[in-house]
């Protein structure tokens, strides 16, 4: 029963880690896209 609550744990760790990482570049895109529209408002 060990190793299943470990394989659990390692599983839900990598999620977000994985959800971690998302955000980090869905905030890059969206600098990103607010300097492009900037551009275009010039």
């Amino acid at each position: 029963m060990t190793y299943l609550w470990a394989a659990y744990s390692i599983i839900w760790l990598l999620i977000a880690g994985y959800i971690f990482v998302l955000g980090k570049r869905q905030k890059a895109i969206a600098k990103q896209l607010q300097f492009l529209q900037e551009l275009d408002n010039k």
